[in-house]
């Protein structure tokens, strides 16, 4: 599969209507910097954030029965039917700032049927234990990238500008776990963190799994995203990788929640490297793989709150602020427009 993603051009005009403004220059410090990267991603002086999504991409993964996580697999599909009913925390937080909500089974160990509000587009019903043998054939790897890469297509035909990512997968810290420390390179140890709320003997029991995972897959350091993501991720990072390259293939604004999201950014940014400069990264999670993730995309997050939910709900705080950054650039007045002086 081949996306065509080139870097955003620099907009002649827009550094100098940012500039121009009735504050001094970068007095509004980070909105500032945003409301560059949104007027270079739209290629506009007067960007639009018009129907944005937030989609959450549900995943059952095989090394949730070896005991990597302090919650049962059927977690997974109960929560899935709370984000049905509106009962999630996602579900508030997108309510209450404009965010459109879709939920994707992209492989959930779990048969929901023909359900209003849930996109089927299940591979599998769960990943393979990729503590014994590899997460997902090449094949299955292969058709959760163009399902996710076809939903963002259809949503962007509709009239999507920003495109927020959030999940939920029972044991999908230790997928991203693994996929960062090989795709970073880091210290397995600096990536394995206590996911949904695993105790001391929990995280040594997950860290010692997650090194015989390693030790399996043997895979050299410079192994191919594409590999590493069929050998440890979960079919909601495939998914989610694909739907991140073909909307920023569109000109989509892309809004990166947390450690889950961010590994399957990794992989996606390894196959274009240039999708990284579509990504607004709106919180540092206190999983700790998330800072070798950040530091590895040298990114700065917008929020750091000590969240470590997933479901999209650092993007989803986080994305008043974008409204923000676009809305000073569109309706702030200039020095001129306002009869302000200017500095001397």
């Amino acid at each position: 599969m081949h996306f065509s993603i080139s870097p955003p051009a620099t907009m002649p005009g827009l550094q100098a209507r940012i500039d121009g403004k009735t504050k001094p220059p970068g007095s509004l410090g980070q909105l500032e910097r945003l409301a560059l990267q949104i007027g270079q991603v739209q290629q506009s002086l007067s960007p639009s954030l018009d129907h944005p999504h937030l989609l959450v991409f549900a995943g059952d993964h095989g090394a949730a029965r070896a005991g990597v996580s302090a919650y049962p697999q059927e977690v997974t599909w109960q929560m899935v039917e709370n984000f049905l009913a509106g009962g999630a925390a996602i579900n508030v937080f997108a309510r209450h700032n404009g965010l459109q909500l879709q939920v994707i089974d992209a492989g959930v160990a779990h048969d929901f049927g023909a359900r209003d509000g849930l996109v089927d587009a299940k591979i599998a019903f769960g990943t393979h234990n990729a503590i014994e043998q590899a997460a997902m054939s090449a094949a299955e790897r292969d058709l959760a990238l163009a399902r996710g890469a076809a939903i963002a297509r259809g949503l962007a035909d509709q009239g999507c500008r920003v495109m927020a990512f959030g999940e939920m997968g029972i044991g999908n810290t230790a997928a991203a776990s693994l996929l960062t420390q090989q795709l970073t390179g880091a210290p397995l140890a600096d990536c394995v963190g206590r996911g949904t709320g695993l105790d001391t003997v929990g995280l040594a029991r997950k860290r010692t799994l997650l090194a015989q995972a390693v030790g399996r897959a043997a895979l050299p350091p410079d192994a191919d995203a594409l590999l590493v993501l069929a050998e440890f991720g979960g079919f909601e990072m495939a998914m989610m990788a694909g739907a991140m390259l073909a909307a920023a293939e569109r000109g989509i604004l892309l809004l990166i929640d947390g450690f889950i999201v961010t590994s399957a950014l990794l992989v996606a940014t390894a196959i274009a490297p240039s999708l990284r400069d579509y990504c607004i990264f709106c919180h540092r999670s206190a999983e700790p793989g998330h800072v070798v993730q950040l530091q590895a995309l040298q990114a700065e997050p917008l929020l750091d709150l000590g969240l470590c939910l997933g479901e999209g709900t650092g993007a989803a705080l986080a994305w008043p602020l974008v409204r923000a950054a676009a809305a000073f650039l569109n309706e702030m007045a200039s020095f001129a427009s306002a009869g302000v002086s200017g500095q001397a």
